[in-house]
């Protein structure tokens, strides 16, 4: 059985509906990356399968149960969240802010310890923050901000993880890193990622499965070669391009058609 899934859901902000009878599944430990255009629903979509927004028709389901109905701190122990734009409270450190990510597992017959320790340098080590753990967070550039927010999200230890375009602020070198990074999450850990990603070439060569998306509804799921094709780019992106093998991944290669 997945895990999670969206089941004929309603989703949006207020009054305003996004995404219109959205049914989609989550492969379980598979890597899957949500892509589209801009205001296609895909953070949208993201946010529904934590509790950020509440969908106003169907459900979000959880190993059976409504998402919604499940206590916060189950959730937080299932499911973590790199979210679109966070912002860390002023003057705190590094390492006090990636130690947070502990605190679903904090209770008051179970405080602080070296688990918690481990895990939380573990987390700066794989994201290669640890230099970094006595600066204030406001003081650190886009991208290593982005990185300590990473370091977060990995402390949390979920089998779970989601992330709202992770590769923002990130120059390319980096953006490589952290996709390689969470590849190895998935292989390893069996962790279950899902992430909104903008570059269709990214998408093509790390993701295991694909949904793409148009005008807040799902139009195609499936692995990177099923769903990248001449056909799809023109349909959802409007854009004329060729799809070629990558030669260094063996994934499909998104390239434009040159416009003369």
């Amino acid at each position: 059985m997945t895990r999670l899934l969206v089941d004929d859901a309603a989703l949006g902000y207020a009054d305003k509906v996004i995404c219109h009878n959205v049914s989609v599944s989550i492969p379980d430990g598979a890597f899957t990356v949500i892509v589209g255009p801009n205001a296609c629903g895909k953070s949208t979509l993201l946010k529904s399968l934590t509790r950020l927004l509440t969908p106003s028709s169907g459900s979000v389901v959880l190993d059976g149960n409504s998402l919604h109905r499940l206590p916060t701190r189950q959730v937080a122990k299932e499911i973590g969240l790199l979210p679109q734009g966070p912002v860390a409270p002023d003057g705190i450190r590094v390492i006090d802010l990636v130690s947070r990510g502990r605190y679903p597992h904090q209770s008051l017959f179970r405080p602080w310890s070296p688990e918690d320790e481990a895990a939380v340098a573990k987390a700066m080590g794989a994201t290669g923050v640890y230099q970094l753990s006595g600066r204030l967070v406001d003081e650190l550039s886009g991208g290593q901000r982005q990185r300590v927010w990473m370091a977060v999200a990995l402390a949390q230890q979920t089998p779970i993880l989601l992330l709202d375009e992770p590769t923002t602020y990130l120059d390319l070198n980096h953006q490589i890193e952290l996709l390689e990074l969470c590849r190895r999450l998935n292989r390893d850990t069996d962790t279950t990622l899902v992430a909104v990603l903008h570059d269709l070439n990214q998408a093509a060569r790390y993701a295991d499965h694909i949904i793409a998306m148009k005008d807040g509804a799902v139009v195609a799921t499936g692995s990177p070669d099923k769903v990248i094709t001449e056909m799809l780019l023109a349909e959802v992106f409007g854009l004329s391009a060729r799809v070629v093998t990558d030669p260094e991944s063996g994934s499909p290669l998104v390239v434009p058609r040159w416009q003369h």
